[in-house]
């Protein structure tokens, strides 16, 4: 790492689709492409979809068209990982970071976003903890996805935080392709409503913490506009 900390843009997405999410954290990665870092962390929750990652084969059509009969969108991503759930009360962080300013190893940049979140879930009370499987857990149930991608050490994608999220999406798939574990949230956890509003100073928090960084708050609409 070099003598000064790295600057990172907080950019608040909001609630937004899917796709249009994918179309935002790709303005962010080409403008790694310049002279200058442009480090950043676009923080949103996304209207309903179910993902499916690198990993994982085509689901069979009739699958998919199910899950579209409930009202969710279904992508095909570039991302590590298998199946998921995104939606409404479910904190999702797309750091665009080009790891030559904080560490150019991938193993090092998964385990920093599972502590950020392990953190984050000491801060509220929950014992959270990583497992074999990828990403965050309390017990037998996962309460964060982690799926990343990463060309030349800069990074899109990244992690999944269930607040109050409808845990009932869930069950229409096995998440993240795992077998005989549960899913949970924070609002779950602690027998309250934990809203994503309540939750974000709280990464914020824990991101800076773990990666030795200095965040940089910004405010826009949509963030293509004034990418």
């Amino acid at each position: 790492m070099r003598g000064s900390r790295p600057v990172v843009e907080v950019v608040r997405l909001g609630l937004l689709p899917y796709q249009e999410a994918l179309a935002l954290q790709q303005v962010y990665v080409d403008r790694h492409h310049g002279s200058r870092p442009a480090h950043a962390l676009l923080l949103c929750e996304h209207t309903p979809v179910y993902t499916t990652g690198i990993r994982q084969k085509p689901y069979p059509e009739s699958q998919l068209a199910q899950l579209r009969q409930l009202g969710a969108d279904v992508h095909r991503t570039n991302r590590g990982g298998l199946i998921t759930f995104h939606g409404p009360g479910q904190l999702v962080c797309y750091p665009v970071l080009n790891l030559g300013s904080f560490k150019k190893s991938v193993r090092w940049y998964v385990s920093q976003l599972e502590q950020t979140v392990i953190s984050l879930c000491a801060k509220f009370g929950i014992e959270a903890s990583t497992s074999p499987h990828t990403g965050v857990w309390v017990r037998d149930n996962k309460i964060c996805a982690i799926g990343i991608h990463c060309g030349r050490y800069v990074t899109s994608h990244g992690l999944a935080l269930n607040c109050n999220t409808d845990l009932l999406w869930f069950s229409h798939v096995v998440p993240c392709g795992i077998e005989g574990k549960g899913v949970t949230s924070l609002s779950a956890e602690l027998q309250r409503d934990v809203s994503v509003e309540e939750t974000i100073p709280y990464l914020l928090d824990a991101f800076r913490e773990q990666f030795s960084c200095e965040l940089k708050e910004t405010h826009q609409d949509s963030g293509v506009s004034s990418a």
